[in-house]
């Protein structure tokens, strides 16, 4: 008998969580965002947001929790209730580096992937005070001065740092890290010719390459990028095979129903289809990539993180 009601309360509450997400959304959306307004993930929330909303019939607000490199907005993504009401902007730093610098609880299996929204290349830049001009110029000086020159990041552990360690990794040469408390200061630095380098996303980079303050000597992407026209990329420069993306994702807590999944899925898609919102992405230095499926973007991003945590891990970050 007690079978017979475990059965059939299990059934109950399975026709209650279709009936709820058959008329999903019922009300506004919280969309937590670990950065702080302005800021580039920001700025995609509030572009994507905007045109979901519509799309959905139901408000999405950006609710801006910055802090411990986005690990509070994380985890308060992975302690929500899995109802679709409260939705998350995050990146590759879920698979693997939140836990290893930060010592956070959560899992990558505790949040549901829904898609990816924007990737990005990040800009080398150079200080012109460095009298380097070409990437062969810096490749050649990094060799013959190992440990001498210093590259500036918005932040230990951050996309523009991985993305150096990459390069480092590449080109057989160490550099010096100077972490600096957001992008704009650390791409400050370089025009000042307080530090040599660095790799700072194309908002950040570009408005200082075209008025000559800074040097752009190539993109990270293996293909030219819409982001950055005119710059090339740093694979057809001499390092073949080099590839980082910056990229944000649009994710839920664990065991988000697949119906509410579907519909964001759907959603999110479709306006990511829309001229007019790629247009707006790329005013602000991302284009628009989202995947054919939940499971194509998970499998992408396990891949992307555990590469990304293995730089890491060689080159003993520490959050200090």
């Amino acid at each position: 008998m007690k079978l017979l009601h475990c059965i059939a309360g299990a059934l109950l509450l399975g026709l209650a969580t279709a009936a709820q997400a058959s008329g999903y959304p019922a009300k506004p959306i919280r969309l937590i965002v670990g950065y702080s307004p302005s800021g580039a993930g920001d700025g995609i929330a509030r572009i994507v947001a905007e045109a979901m909303a519509k799309e959905l019939g139901q408000g999405i607000v950006v609710d801006n929790k910055p802090g411990a490199g986005s690990t509070l907005a994380s985890t308060l993504l992975s302690r929500a209730p899995a109802d679709g009401y409260t939705i998350g902007l995050a990146t590759g730093t879920l698979y693997g580096i939140d836990q290893h610098l930060y010592g956070v609880r959560y899992m990558p299996a505790d949040f549901t992937p829904i898609n990816r929204l924007t990737v990005s290349p990040l800009v080398l830049a150079v200080s012109p005070k460095s009298g380097i001009t070409q990437l062969k110029d810096l490749i050649a000086t990094a060799r013959a001065r190992p440990g001498q020159l210093n590259y500036a990041s918005s932040g230990i552990g951050g996309s523009p740092h991985l993305a150096a360690l990459t390069f480092e990794k590449a080109i057989d040469a160490a550099m010096v890290h100077i972490p600096f408390k957001g992008g704009a200061p650390a791409l400050q630095a370089v025009a000042t010719g307080e530090v040599d380098l660095s790799f700072g996303t194309a908002a950040s980079v570009l408005p200082l390459g075209r008025q000559g303050v800074v040097k752009m000597l190539g993109v990270t992407t293996q293909q030219p990028s819409a982001v950055a026209p005119g710059v090339p990329t740093l694979d057809a420069q001499g390092l073949p095979g080099f590839e980082f993306s910056f990229w944000f994702g649009l994710f839920g807590p664990a065991k988000l129903p697949p119906a509410v999944q579907a519909r964001l899925v759907a959603a999110s898609s479709k306006v990511l289809a829309d001229p007019q919102v790629q247009e707006k992405l790329l005013s602000t230095g991302n284009e628009a990539a989202p995947f054919a499926s939940p499971a194509a973007f998970h499998a992408w991003a396990v891949e992307a993180g555990k590469t990304q945590l293995e730089r890491v891990k060689i080159a003993n970050v520490k959050v200090e």
